[in-house]
């Protein structure tokens, strides 16, 4: 095989790693942002205002996703990785959570400015717009990364397919008295 060969054959294969694991954080983000939507939408609701929007959860899924790639691009977070996993988890989970509010605040002020708004009525997008949304927000962030990352130190430690298989396989307990 010719180095061409190999470095297309490691090329390809890293792309289609990449994109596996886009599409997990993406699934997982989801979950997460269809949840605070329709939570949302059902306050609102209740106070006679129709608010229905179907398509954001996914949108914001797919750009956090990359974000969130991104950030391990430039190992954001990666720090206290010989502590135990608790550190390690909880810093990368603030590191993230933090570059996903700055990185969708930079992505409102974009899309803002492309569409000619105001910036009082982009500040207003960002998050909900007042301060409580914006800490409320950040709070169910922490609440969702930190199970992603205790996962993902988890597979660093165990190994990948370990913890697949601890969490997929049935488990064979002796008799316990």
């Amino acid at each position: 095989m010719t180095n061409g060969g190999f470095t297309k054959a490691a090329l390809k294969e890293r792309a289609k790693t990449e994109l596996k694991e886009f599409i997990i954080i993406a699934v997982y983000l989801y979950v997460y942002f269809a949840a605070l939507i329709y939570f949302k939408a059902s306050i609102l609701r209740a106070h006679g205002v129709d608010f229905a929007p179907v398509g954001i959860a996914a949108v914001k899924a797919l750009i956090c996703a990359k974000f969130v790639l991104l950030g391990r691009i430039f190992h954001v977070g990666e720090r206290f990785k010989e502590l135990p996993l608790i550190w390690p988890t909880l810093h990368q989970s603030f590191a993230f959570m933090v570059l996903l509010l700055v990185l969708n605040a930079l992505e409102e002020l974009v899309v803002g400015l492309i569409h000619h708004r105001a910036l009082a009525d982009i500040v207003a997008n960002i998050d909900g717009g007042t301060f409580d949304q914006i800490v409320a927000t950040s709070f169910l962030g922490m609440l969702i990364l930190v199970p992603f990352f205790a996962f993902r130190s988890l597979g660093e430690l165990l190994g990948e397919r370990n913890l697949v298989r601890v969490f997929t396989e049935r488990r064979h307990l002796g008799r316990q008295y």
